[in-house]
């Protein structure tokens, strides 16, 4: 597996060495997307990842694809992540 890297970090600010990627999916949901996780994607990339809906206190699976005008969100099912705090742990 020589495309598989393991970083320690913050990962609301995504890694910015290797970008853009043509891939990011989260393991873990906040209330929005980290603005790092749009600006690492590629132009024809996709990023998903669980958004918690303040209202309803639910979380959605979302997708999100960018193109050369922008990007395009998409809210499927009802998911149950872990949530996405920034910093790193003790």
């Amino acid at each position: 597996m020589s495309n598989l890297r393991l970083v320690y970090g913050d990962g609301m600010r995504g890694h910015p060495p290797n970008a853009p990627y043509d891939s990011i999916i989260a393991a873990a949901g906040g209330e929005a997307l980290p603005p790092a996780w749009l600006e690492q994607l590629a132009v024809g990339g996709r990023l998903v990842a669980p958004l918690q809906d303040p209202r309803t206190n639910r979380q959605a699976l979302v997708v999100v694809d960018r193109h050369e005008g922008g990007y395009e969100h998409s809210v499927h099912e009802t998911v149950k992540f872990v949530p996405l705090k920034s910093g790193l742990g003790d």
